[in-house]
């Protein structure tokens, strides 16, 4: 096969760096405020032509995905396949480097990419087709991921605003190697809403933005989730106490978290300290980017 025709697209791992919720709808949908930005590192969507589609995946979590339409990179394929009417197909490979059901927006993300990739494959032409919709139904994070830049995130997902870069930050991942549920950590939440977060320009700098976090915003769904999988609080606690961690904190339902620095000399030295204090837990260091 012609290599030239084989799509490879990154698919970023998604951090909501604060999370409130607002409110909730009659249909149960809660409402969103969240800073969202992407790190540096990624699961892989590739495509290939195909006479069907078909979705292959591999890497060191792909064991943990669910098979056939419980899978939301097959999922979107067929959503698309479905929309546009295409007569093509596509042989889809998922490289899972990230973990599943960790507030990362894996799944959320690798969809995304699954839309980039068949989307040049089979040769549609960008601003032709509207891909909110069906992206919305597959789930709150997709839009986001698919929109790939830092943005303020409000309503159930699709309400979606680019900010300026943020600045230059380093970052660290860790995930206990625990897997949580969304919808039970949102159940979990207890107390009233949150107001969102007016967020009128960007901090000059890293510290400068852990301040602005730390002194403006929370996580909302931190506090339950760690009341469901305590270990969550033990990996908060041993990001902060790591030297040059400006702010701690929980991605999304988790539960993956992360420290912010200002260097990357410091989340890399932060990252080998955790992994050999922790060897079960999964730590990765990067940069936000996007």
């Amino acid at each position: 096969m012609d290599r030239s025709s084989r799509i490879a697209v990154a698919a970023r791992a998604k951090l909501n760096l604060y999370l409130h919720v607002t409110g909730q709808r009659d249909d149960g949908y809660h409402l969103l405020d969240s800073l969202v930005t992407f790190a540096d590192i990624h699961d892989l969507i590739t495509a290939e032509p195909a006479s069907d589609l078909t979705l292959r995946s591999d890497g060191p979590f792909a064991e943990a995905l669910p098979d056939g339409d419980g899978n939301l990179v097959l999922a979107a394929a067929r959503a698309l396949w479905d929309s546009t009417g295409t007569n093509e197909g596509a042989a889809v490979t998922l490289t899972k480097n990230l973990p599943v059901a960790s507030g990362i927006g894996g799944g959320s993300a690798d969809a995304a990419a699954a839309f980039k990739a068949l989307t040049r494959l089979w040769g549609i032409t960008p601003g032709t087709f509207d891909l909110s919709g069906i992206a919305l139904d597959l789930g709150a994070d997709v839009p986001v991921c698919l929109f790939g830049q830092t943005c303020i995130m409000r309503g159930i997902g699709e309400s979606l605003k680019a900010t300026e870069p943020l600045p230059e930050t380093a970052v660290v991942l860790v995930n206990p190697g625990i897997a949580v549920s969304t919808p039970a950590v949102f159940k979990a939440r207890a107390g009233s809403f949150s107001e969102p977060v007016p967020f009128d320009g960007v901090p000059v700098d890293a510290a400068a933005l852990a301040s602005w976090l730390d002194r403006h915003t929370a996580n909302d769904l931190m506090a339950p989730a760690i009341s469901m999988e305590p270990v969550i609080g033990k990996v908060i606690d041993a990001l902060q106490a790591t030297a040059g961690c400006l702010l701690a904190r929980m991605s999304g339902s988790g539960a993956t978290c992360f420290g912010l620095y200002a260097a990357g000399e410091d989340a890399a030295r932060a990252a080998t300290e955790l992994s050999r204090n922790h060897s079960s837990w999964w730590v990765r260091s990067s940069r936000i980017s996007g």
